[in-house]
């Protein structure tokens, strides 16, 4: 196209979200290094006998497709990362996992990535329990190995622990925080993909508990739960999935909002 330019192309297209799947080379070079970064981490590995093995991904990309509208052109995001660190769900069939160092590795790259590229604000956007761990480590270590860039912003953030509690608009909701193919992502999945949905409204609940709490104990499912899930999911329906992804999307709005306005510098 003669006289296009890149700026030009992007001013055009302020409504779009910006997909780094989508760009090309040249395009990526005139983002601004101020734009977020945004890495989705998922998983693949067992939900009971009633979720597919994809729930998480599948879960974590309904709240990112939420959260691009309203962000239109002001974030990056790249693709989610449906591989995670699910060893402690092997037992079960269909799960695969990265290992936990291995998993490291693969994060620290990412975000290294990033900033060689020159981003300074990387958010990890976490729909795992078990990426939690390696993520923040990860998001350490890239830290140490930059720490005299002091324009950096390094964040791991888990869509359901940002703040909401969600039973505050949704009385009916029984669990408190998320289990495992639970009440909570039982519902979410009603809501999104109902067809992929089995039996769960005469499921036993299995109670999260809090071994030996406040320590921490190191746990493989079947440490916890013969059939995999955990918590309540026979008390799920698509109303409250709607309502816990309305909730959830928001928050993580919510936080972008603050990576965006941060002044550069400070710890706040």
């Amino acid at each position: 196209m003669v006289g296009f330019s890149v700026e030009a192309g992007w001013a055009n297209r302020k409504a779009r979200c910006v997909e780094l799947s989508n760009l090309s080379s040249p395009a990526v070079g005139a983002l601004s290094r101020d734009m977020p970064v945004v890495i989705p981490i998922a998983a693949l590995e067992q939900h009971g006998g009633h979720l597919p093995l994809f729930t998480d991904s599948l879960l974590l990309g309904e709240v990112v497709r939420r959260v691009k509208e309203p962000m239109s052109d002001r974030v990056l995001f790249a693709p989610l990362m449906w591989l995670g660190n699910s060893d402690h769900h092997l037992d079960f069939p269909g799960t695969v996992s990265a290992r936990p160092r291995v998993y490291l590795d693969v994060l620290t790259g990412l975000v290294e990535d990033f900033i060689r590229h020159g981003f300074r604000r990387i958010v990890l956007l976490n729909g795992h329990g078990g990426n939690d761990v390696p993520g923040r480590q990860a998001l350490f270590e890239v830290r140490q190995r930059f720490r005299e860039r002091k324009d950096l912003l390094l964040l791991l953030g888990t869509y359901w622990n940002l703040g909401a509690k969600p039973w505050e608009e949704d009385d009916t909701l029984h669990q408190r925080e998320m289990g495992h193919a639970c009440e909570w992502e039982t519902s979410m999945m009603l809501w999104l993909a109902p067809e992929l949905v089995g039996e769960h409204e005469g499921l036993v609940p299995v109670e999260p508990g809090t071994a030996f709490g406040p320590a921490s104990r190191a746990w493989t499912t079947p440490d916890r739960s013969g059939p995999g899930y955990i918590g309540w999911p026979d008390k799920a329906t698509s109303e409250k999935g709607e309502r816990l992804f309305r909730v959830f999307s928001a928050d993580v709005v919510g936080l972008l909002e603050r990576v965006i306005c941060w002044d550069g510098h400070s710890w706040e």
